[in-house]
């Protein structure tokens, strides 16, 4: 079975869980022990630790995962009715692809029982299985990488933090239909890198770009079905780490309110947290990181692609050649827009679906500007 890949709690953690006051988190999460494994039929998110770095771009101490759920577990939760729990540590293999087998075995159940894991790494790499898990639901993914690099590297070389999205890229069966990033500083960047993301028609925000107006990045979110995070996307003087020296990055409330935006999302299936150091002062943050993630899942409104969109209201927008079909929710006022199903092409998504946007994409439609996620997603269908 899939779940036997997954080693219980050690009894350091549930020492400290069973120190706390009834409570904290730690007190209402359902645990992985050696005698007991989690039934899973009414849990709703998931927390899996990977001890695995062999990835990384630099080798660091970053497996034993034990500071981030004493922080994680001494919080107290919010007013939350899903039940977690904790399905403890997927070990490093004999070899490194026989980590990414048993990851993306487990959450490939997981994600076909409806259960979202929060998946604690290791190096970024680990991101390639968990999109590899989606092959059994047989779908196109969308991924979002919160990053101050894209990533890309040497196809012909073993896979690595810094390389994954090449071989999503290449590999087949080819199941990307979008990736963006959140959060690329241009000189961790090449050009040719840069110019890449554009004729892919992927989509990259810099840093300044997302800091100066942070909820720009909300309609990113709701399109996404996984979200890897790279923690040295967070400057140093707010992360803790000194390792890895960051000067620039997200702060730690910007940080946690793009966790939020991924965890209200009605979309993201799959949250995952990589290259960190597992110092107790980085910990800190990967714990509320987690808290905001779980505190915005508790906040979804089971809209588009799960609700219907007969109750929205309708806008239509003609442009020169063709017109711009909107939806506006009548529950939280955000805003779709139509990507139209050409029959006459090889079409990568098979019907009329809706993009999220924002009202200043509606205001400049109404201009005549064509939103440029809108025109991207238009180019990626056909590519």
């Amino acid at each position: 079975m899939e779940f036997d890949f997954l080693s219980p709690l050690d009894d350091e953690i549930l020492e400290f869980i069973n120190g706390l006051s009834s409570q904290n988190l730690g007190s209402k999460v359902v645990l992985h022990t050696s005698e007991d494994f989690p039934d899973l039929s009414k849990i709703k998110l998931v927390i899996i630790g990977v001890k695995e770095n062999r990835g990384a771009h630099i080798e660091v101490e970053n497996t034993k995962l034990s500071h981030i759920r004493k922080e994680l577990y001494g919080l107290f939760p919010g007013n939350w009715e899903a039940s977690i729990a904790d399905l403890g540590n997927i070990l490093a293999g004999n070899d490194i692809e026989d980590t990414y087998f048993a990851l993306r075995k487990v959450v490939s159940s997981l994600l076909r029982m409806r259960i979202i894991p929060i998946v604690i790494g290791g190096s970024q790499d680990l991101t390639y299985s968990l999109y590899r898990a989606y092959d059994e639901l047989e779908q196109m993914v969308n991924l979002v990488s919160i990053d101050n690099k894209f990533d890309f590297g040497d196809a012909n070389k073993p896979l690595s933090a810094g390389s994954y999205l090449t071989k999503m890229i290449v590999e087949e069966p080819n199941n990307l239909f979008n990736f963006s990033n959140i959060g690329y500083q241009t000189y961790y960047n090449s050009q040719e890198e840069i110019d890449l993301i554009d004729k892919l028609f992927f989509e990259g925000y810099r840093l300044g770009e997302i800091s100066n107006n942070i909820s720009i990045s909300e309609p990113v979110f709701r399109d996404a079905d996984i979200i890897s995070l790279d923690l040295t996307s967070v400057k140093s003087c707010d992360s803790g780490n000194f390792i890895t020296f960051t000067p620039n990055g997200f702060n730690g409330k910007e940080i946690c309110s793009l966790s939020r935006y991924a965890g209200i999302s009605d979309k993201v299936s799959l949250f995952g947290i990589f290259n960190h150091n597992n110092s107790k002062q980085e910990s800190v943050l990967i714990a509320q990181i987690i808290w905001y993630f779980i505190e915005g899942y508790h906040y979804r409104s089971n809209e588009y692609p799960f609700g219907s969109r007969e109750s929205y209201l309708k806008y239509i927008v003609p442009l020169d050649d063709e017109q711009l079909v909107f939806y506006k929710s009548d529950k939280t006022e955000r805003w779709w827009i139509e990507i139209p199903f050409i029959s006459n092409v090889n079409n990568k998504l098979k019907r009329n679906t809706l993009l999220p946007c924002s009202y200043d994409d509606y205001l400049g439609a109404i201009n005549q500007e064509i939103p440029e996620r809108w025109w991207k997603a238009q180019r990626r269908n056909i590519l």
